[in-house]
């Protein structure tokens, strides 16, 4: 598959794409690969940044290396935040039988001191000691090697994967084995799902524009990508004040194919987001764009937009949030896993952890139900293949 040209990315994208490869500790490649980007058009946007950096600094204090010394600082963070939610995720530990204490110790040795976890388990060395020579069952072993894989998978998730996702995961590696067995493992490293909490809409329908008729008619299945979009804004707390976000997301896979930020709700916004869906998608004239009564969506200038593609406007019923279920839905994902775990000093700061979130994680890699629990990447290449 031919990669996109670098005219079909909005600056939105290009900038956080940018600040995600320098900050990150992995390599440009790799967060290229991640983004979907080809990687010298991604090196190419780095190097625009940097000269930007360059001309918008002339004549100050050295801040290249102030900037080394604040990824420094972040990287530290990082670690910092790793060490204690292992602590704190090894202390149910405490109310484990023993052979438990000891194979966490057994398999966290490489990150803490044998030492300090035995005195934190309560559990003696000697005891430990005895313990790895002491040849476990096979079932044991099993046991064991299933927990590591269930860790990983439950770290790449962000700690969003429940017991069927896992169940999931673990029989792509050719595991096998009953959500029963995978919950208990589960339990007994401490792993837990992130839960959901409710929110409330943003959009404003008092307005005396005219609204289109629902179209959609809750016809959530759509066969074929670029068919049906639904669209929809939510609300981000930060220190700063709300960071608001609006998303177009493809029926058919459920991938986010449109987004934007804004500290308001300018018309403006839903149009960023629908446009950077044009850029990406190529939609054909006939495209069902499906979104609430917000004033935003019955903008003249949004509307506009419709009209210059020959895209079909369609709208929920009044005061219906079932109407556009899917947007909603994303949005709780999207706060679940990710917002009410966060304090972000700044919208900035949120920007770009949502930038991650979507195009990283929620496109590519997060397994959805509606797609036979495979992330809408993957669904889509599936039908391409299929086709």
């Amino acid at each position: 598959m031919s990669q996109k040209k670098s005219n079909s990315y909005t600056a939105e994208f290009k900038e956080a794409a940018v600040k995600l490869a320098v900050e990150s500790d992995q390599s440009v490649a790799q967060t290229a690969r991640e983004l979907g980007v080809n990687v010298n058009t991604l090196h190419t946007w780095i190097s625009k940044f940097h000269d930007k950096q360059a001309s918008d600094s002339s004549g100050v204090v050295d801040d290249k290396h102030l900037y080394e010394e604040l990824k420094q600082l972040r990287r530290e963070n990082a670690r910092l935040k790793e060490e204690r939610a292992l602590l704190k995720k090894g202390g149910c530990l405490l109310r484990q039988r023993i052979e438990l204490r000891y194979g966490f110790i057994e398999a966290h040795q490489g990150a803490f001191s044998i030492a300090l976890m035995c005195r934190v388990f309560e559990v003696s060395r000697s005891g430990y000691y005895e313990w790895r020579t002491r040849p476990p069952s096979q079932r044991v072993q099993q046991d064991q090697a299933l927990k590591a894989s269930i860790r990983k998978h439950h770290e790449k998730s962000r700690a969003t994967y429940g017991a069927r996702r896992i169940q999931k995961k673990l029989a792509e590696d050719g595991n096998t084995i009953s959500r029963r067995r995978v919950g208990r493992l589960m339990d007994e490293e401490g792993l837990e799902c992130k839960m959901r909490r409710k929110f409330k809409a943003t959009t404003n329908s008092k307005h005396d524009k005219p609204v289109a008729p629902n179209l959609l008619g809750r016809n959530f299945t759509v066969s074929e990508p670029d068919q049906a979009y639904v669209g929809d804004i939510t609300y981000i707390p930060t220190r700063e004040g709300w960071l608001y976000l609006a998303v177009f997301i493809d029926l058919c896979s459920r991938a986010v194919v449109g987004w934007s930020m804004n500290s308001r709700m300018p018309a403006a916004l839903v149009n960023d987001a629908l446009t950077m869906a044009m850029f990406k998608r190529r939609p054909e004239a006939g495209l069902l764009v499906h979104s609430d009564r917000g004033s935003q969506y019955a903008s003249d200038s949004f509307q506009g937009l419709l009209k210059q593609h020959q895209f079909r406007c369609s709208m929920s019923r009044k005061g219906n949030c079932w109407d556009n279920a899917p947007s909603e839905s994303f949005f709780h994902t999207l706060k679940t896993e990710l917002v009410y775990h966060e304090d972000f000093k700044t919208r900035e700061e949120a920007k770009q952890a949502i930038f991650e979130y979507i195009e990283v994680f929620y496109n590519r890699e997060r397994l959805h139900s509606r797609n036979d629990y495979m992330s809408p990447a993957d669904y889509e290449s599936k039908l391409r293949a299929a086709a």
